[in-house]
């Protein structure tokens, strides 16, 4: 991040590109302009597809902008290249700049290299938004001023833009934002987990886990890693890339470690500070993979000095983010469950192993290239029959043929009435579709809004 900063202050103007047009690429924009760059903008997309306001800032400031695809030229021109996290890295304009010695930055990377308040930075496969909601909650139930965002709400650019009174940053960071971080490094860096997911842009698995570690590189000795006891991908990884900071872990067994556990309905903060420290959960945090979700968040304001009373207070009143295990209704004694968030084979193993009823299963969707053998184990064990919906659901019966009864659905709403035939009192059906939403919806968010209204409609 030196390298950023000395490039953009050398006293020359710098001629900066930013590629990609939305939200991470507006801020970034604005803010190198701020920062006295020589701004321009590649879009793949048309220009009929771009944001309005940025369209106007653009013109306002006359600002550079190519649509429909990337010059090389206009890459090889550029000192700086801010890329925006959805933009793939192997497109040729950007390696051959590689290749010609531009320096290639993400959002977060250029953010984060004039950021002078600490960071609290939120990584894994599933839980981060949550995770990252709640530790801002716990810090500001003490009456911190704390900035959340990152991947989830407010770039951090645009924070940087704004008044910027914050003590504290909180930030989710994916792995797209993590690959092209620079020297990023947060003060407390927590990896809650790593499964399959992403695969249809990652060349492997490993390639993508190898992406989640990378908030560990820049750490120093003086800093934390919070690391999930129960996730052996997390112990492999570490034994290949070690982990320079102090290590803090939360789970089952802690084998003597600094960390957290959840015990007799309440975290249990041990080898931390000068004594055992308790923190009883709410009835929506106890199951997991809620709980584990408290424990990571619990340990990391803990850190950053949150009073005991406060982390109990914010904990209490802590609302989960929507479609992510939310208890919809029950209907004649059945369960039903909004999981939609749960785009990923590892979101549902999550949700299967915090589940006490028997399951009746809707998932699929657009597949993501992950590997739903992955859950064959909690499918045999959990699940008593599954509903299958949208472009995957082939791929996904073939995966998981003879380890449940398996149906097929042409709709949504047609899922609900074949898992509401089969259900009986004391079972669950649960919508955790393990794919993503775009063949059949908008996004997660609106394919959960559309099962709570159908199964809403069904109870009346």
């Amino acid at each position: 991040m030196g390298n950023i900063k000395t490039l953009i202050e050398s006293g020359k103007p710098c001629k900066a590109l930013v590629v990609g047009s939305g939200k991470s690429g507006f801020a970034s924009a604005r803010f190198l302009r701020q920062l006295g760059c020589e701004v321009s903008l590649s879009e793949k997309s048309a220009e009929s597809a771009m944001d309005p306001e940025l369209l106007a800032w653009l013109r306002e400031w006359q600002v550079y902008y190519e649509t429909g695809g990337h010059r090389r030229e206009t890459f090889l021109a550029a000192d700086l290249i801010v890329v925006s996290p959805g933009v793939p890295l192997e497109i040729e304009p950007l390696a051959a700049a590689r290749q010609a010695g531009v320096e290639i930055v993400g959002e977060l990377g250029l953010g984060a290299a004039y950021l002078q308040i600490p960071i609290v930075a939120v990584t894994g496969t599933n839980g981060k938004t949550t995770v990252t909601k709640l530790i801002g909650e716990l810090l500001q139930a003490a009456g911190r001023k704390v900035f959340v965002g990152g991947n989830i709400g407010t770039p951090l650019t645009d924070y940087l833009l704004g008044e910027q009174g914050a003590e504290i940053a909180v930030l989710e960071v994916s792995s797209y934002q993590l690959d092209t971080a620079g020297e990023f490094r947060p003060d407390v860096a927590v990896l809650l987990n790593i499964s399959p997911d992403h695969l249809d842009r990652y060349a492997s698995f490993d390639d993508y886990a190898a992406s989640k570690m990378k908030i560990f590189a820049w750490q120093m000795p003086d800093d934390l890693a919070i690391l999930n006891a129960d996730d052996p991908e997390i112990a492999q990884r570490l034994a290949k890339f070690p982990a320079p900071a102090r290590k803090a872990w939360f789970g089952k067994q802690l084998d003597g470690n600094p960390g957290a556990v959840f015990e007799e309905n309440q975290i249990a903060l041990q080898g931390m500070f000068s004594a055992r420290e308790t923190y009883p959960l709410p009835d929506g945090l106890r199951e997991s993979p809620n709980r584990e979700n408290a424990m990571a968040a619990t340990l990391a304001a803990r850190i950053m000095a949150c009073p005991v009373e406060a982390i109990n207070r914010g904990l209490a009143e802590f609302k989960r983010p929507p479609h992510r295990l939310f208890r919809v209704t029950e209907i004649d004694g059945v369960s039903y469950y909004d999981d939609s968030k749960a785009t990923n084979v590892g979101a549902v193993q999550s949700a299967l192993e915090g589940m006490t009823q028997p399951v009746i299963l809707i998932a699929g969707g657009r597949d993501k290239g992950g590997d739903y053998r992955y859950i064959a184990e909690s499918v045999r064990a959990k699940v008593k029959k599954m509903v299958l919906i949208g472009e995957a659901r082939e791929k996904m019966a073939a995966a998981l043929a003879g380890l449940t009864s398996i149906e097929m659905a042409e709709s949504l709403e047609e899922a609900v009435r074949m898992a509401a035939s089969g259900a009986v009192e004391g079972d669950a059906v649960l919508l955790s579709p393990a794919c993503a939403s775009f063949d059949m919806f908008l996004s997660y968010a609106d394919r959960g809004e559309k099962f709570q209204k159908i199964v809403l409609a069904l109870a009346k």
